[in-house]
């Protein structure tokens, strides 16, 4: 279920989405939005925010005007949500939208974790989203434009299912980005399924193309971690990645995550007023504003130095070796 803060917040706070002075103003829900998409749009669970849908819908048409889009799809995140719904599923905030096929679909998504150090915190929580940056190293969500790009398969070692020993493999969608978000390869930013493979052991398997010089392959636990946190790419659950990898691959498409640095700031400027977000043409999710108080955005200038330092105090490790599996 909700926590209890969450479920007092949606219950008492009621943010009415609208735009405003924005550095990229967007008006209200446009008239060329088909009746039937329309219907999905709000601040419930399973629907997308005005602006979200706004600014996700112009990428797009400016990409296919551009000719850089054919994709009949097109996809959104809005990562002020939080990662639970109030019946206790994953919250949705992640959308796959294709006009020409008047279909909506709403999925969970993650959002990034981030780092606690001694110089700075700009870490989450697992519900509500309070730190943003694109920085290298953040492992938080820079909103902004992408494009989707390759995908990549990379074996990440062996399973046990139904008492069987399977190889895992995850693919990884890149995502190139645009100003802001301009550095998102630097930053191995992406969309994969959220799950891990937690290695635990090793064990002989020559006749493996993954096996080492010694003939050895790791062996661990899978850990699906649907609608939570993340190092800062956009994960799905295993079923909505099958689908909206088999949309992009080979047909590239928009990809426009919400909040950018300028809402953020506006929205934390706001919120420490005390003033109202929907008077003054903001929008964030209810619950979460109400959760962690007022967002806050690291610009990588600022960030990065203090990451680099942090990674070269960082002690010397030997490399890894797993124990042999009993």
């Amino acid at each position: 279920m909700l926590p209890k803060s969450l479920r007092l917040a949606v219950t008492m706070m009621t943010i009415t989405v609208s735009v405003g002075s924005l550095p990229d103003r967007v008006e209200a829900l446009s008239s060329d939005i088909p009746a039937w998409l329309q219907k999905h749009v709000g601040t419930k669970d399973g629907q997308i925010a005005p602006i979200v849908l706004k600014r996700a819908r112009a990428l797009y048409q400016e990409k296919v005007r551009q000719g850089k889009v054919r994709n009949p799809c097109y996809l959104a995140k809005d990562a002020t949500r939080p990662s639970t719904a109030s019946n206790g599923n994953p919250g949705r905030r992640f959308y796959v939208i294709c006009e020409s096929q008047k279909s909506f679909r709403a999925v969970s998504s993650g959002y990034g974790n981030g780092r606690k150090l001694q110089r700075a915190n700009f870490s989450n929580g697992r519900q509500c989203a309070k730190n943003f940056s694109n920085a290298e190293g953040s492992k938080l969500t820079a909103g902004g434009s992408y494009l989707t790009a390759e995908t990549r398969t990379s074996f990440k070692g062996y399973y046990n299912q139904s008492g069987k020993t399977k190889p895992f493999y995850r693919t990884f969608l890149l995502f190139d980005g645009e100003g802001e978000t301009s550095n998102a390869r630097e930053r191995a930013i992406g969309g994969h399924p959220a799950v891990f493979l937690k290695w635990q052991c090793r064990f002989k398997n020559p006749q493996s193309t993954h096996a080492d010089n010694d003939g050895y392959v790791p062996y661990g636990k899978l850990v699906n971690y649907t609608g939570g946190r993340s190092n800062g790419c956009t994960t799905w659950s295993q079923s909505a990645s099958k689908q909206i990898l088999a949309l992009v691959e080979g047909n590239p498409t928009t990809l426009y995550i919400y909040p950018e640095s300028g809402d953020i700031n506006a929205v934390a400027k706001a919120a420490k007023k005390g003033r109202s977000l929907s008077r003054a043409g903001l929008y964030w999710n209810a619950a979460c504003l109400q959760a962690i108080g007022a967002p806050k955005f690291w610009p990588k200038q600022s960030l990065q130095p203090v990451i680099n330092q942090w990674r070269a105090s960082l002690p010397k490790q030997p490399p890894l070796e797993l124990p042999i599996c009993k």
